[in-house]
């Protein structure tokens, strides 16, 4: 880390490109790069050994010796007023510190990974809780279809909880890309298919999960290797797609350590 330095201007080029980012959901596609607001966020990303180029800190963050040092693990720190931080934040009650950091280029699929296939799933804080529980049962590859809400988003981010940073991203992808995929596409549905507590999964697959109204397109349905269904004793329609992913994530989790 080379010597902080202090930012008092709004106009700084650094701080009107973080506004950037942080008020176009999407624009990190075109930046590289993704704001990382928070201290959770932060420890996440040290906790994994992502490099941050740039950490972004209040003063009163700067007299934190916790807040201090985590934003040491930046390569470059720059400490701002609080009122210009707040300029910077997505949250309601804004941060002290806040990271930058490089996003892969051209990521492609890993044909062998275990993952999971995000099939025009919009709701930002469905694709987070989603992402964690991918991390959490280790399907290490998440893969979005075109039309999926933005990965990087600060939304996302949120509810992803530093589950980005423990997971291979690739977004922005046609349905035919899957078919380099070496490992069999297992499709959710929520009423048809075998059910859950009794389908023969692979020990390594990709699970589907589709739309919150739509579902898996007809198309993924097709190529997939089985659809599974998860029984609901109680009578509802269906389960929140996120809801749904850890259910089906858990169980194919507990049955790969069997």
């Amino acid at each position: 880390m080379t010597g902080p330095q202090r930012i008092s201007s709004r106009d700084n080029p650094l701080l009107v490109r973080l506004r950037k980012l942080a008020q176009d959901g999407a624009g990190y596609r075109k930046a590289g790069q993704a704001w990382i607001e928070g201290d959770h966020l932060g420890a996440a990303l040290r906790a994994r050994a992502r490099p941050a180029t740039v950490a972004v800190i209040t003063d009163e963050g700067w007299d934190d010796p916790a807040l201090r040092d985590l934003a040491g693990w930046a390569a470059k720190v720059h400490i701002v007023p609080a009122a210009l931080f707040k300029g910077l934040s997505t949250l309601e009650s804004p941060a002290r510190l806040g990271f930058v950091v490089d996003l892969p280029q051209d990521a492609a699929p890993d044909p062998h990974a275990a993952s999971v296939v995000l099939d025009r799933v919009q709701d930002a804080g469905n694709v987070g809780s989603i992402l964690r529980s991918a991390a959490a049962f280790g399907f290490g590859q998440v893969l979005a279809i075109k039309g999926t809400a933005a990965l990087w988003s600060p939304k996302v981010l949120r509810a992803g909880m530093g589950a980005h940073f423990a997971l291979r991203l690739v977004e922005g992808l046609q349905a035919d890309a899957l078919l380099a995929l070496q490992v069999p596409l297992v499709a959710t549905s929520s009423h048809a298919g075998a059910d859950l507590p009794t389908a023969p999964l692979p020990q390594r697959c990709a699970w589907v999960l589709g739309h919150e109204g739509q579902g898996v397109s007809a198309e993924l349905l097709q190529r997939s290797a089985m659809t599974v269904r998860i029984p609901q004793p109680g009578g509802e329609e269906s389960l929140n797609v996120a809801a749904a992913a850890a259910v089906c994530l858990y169980e194919s989790a507990r049955r790969a350590a069997q």
